[in-house]
């Protein structure tokens, strides 16, 4: 008798000192033992009102991830886009702002007739001749700006003044 007393009072002692360790790591939620209560329209009602409270709360914050990979490009930048191909003569046909398979063929070949790869995909070299990419965009990386400091310009004068 008095060793299976010392048995549940063992038990009792490690489950007090587990619980106090993981209360302090806050893990004391999935170990902690609840009763389910029935479900009633007030509680229902109440356990909505609090997730969209919580959801709302979430939608406040700013996003943590930034999305990665190309965006399709808009109706207006494809017009732009089949109105340069029309222009070198790879497009034939009105402008539509559809990215279908005229626009594609035509791009192709364009791309074959200037040299490029021929996937008819845009890219920055395939914009570049089109004339409608930016001068650097896909030749290198980008050159970082010049900064003149007022303690450099006596020296390279020193230098120039040697030459």
């Amino acid at each position: 008798m008095v060793k299976k007393k010392m048995q549940r009072m063992l038990r009792a002692a490690h489950l007090t000192l587990l619980t106090l360790c993981l209360s302090g790591l806050g893990a004391s939620a999935a170990f902690s033992t609840t009763t389910k209560t029935p479900v009633t329209k007030q509680s229902a009602k109440k356990a909505t009102s609090t997730s969209s409270r919580r959801g709302a709360k979430s939608t406040k914050r700013a996003p943590t991830r930034r999305e990665r990979g190309q965006k399709a490009p808009t109706p207006e930048r494809i017009t732009e886009i089949q109105r340069a191909l029309a222009k070198d003569g790879a497009f034939v046909g009105t402008p539509n702002g559809k990215w279908d398979d005229s626009t594609v063929n035509a791009m192709r070949n364009f791309q074959v007739n200037h040299g490029l790869n021929a996937s008819g995909k845009l890219d920055a070299r395939t914009l570049q001749q089109l004339g409608l990419g930016s001068q650097t965009a896909g030749v290198a990386a980008p050159t970082p700006p010049v900064k003149i400091s007022s303690t450099s310009a006596p020296q390279n004068e020193a230098v120039n003044s040697k030459q």
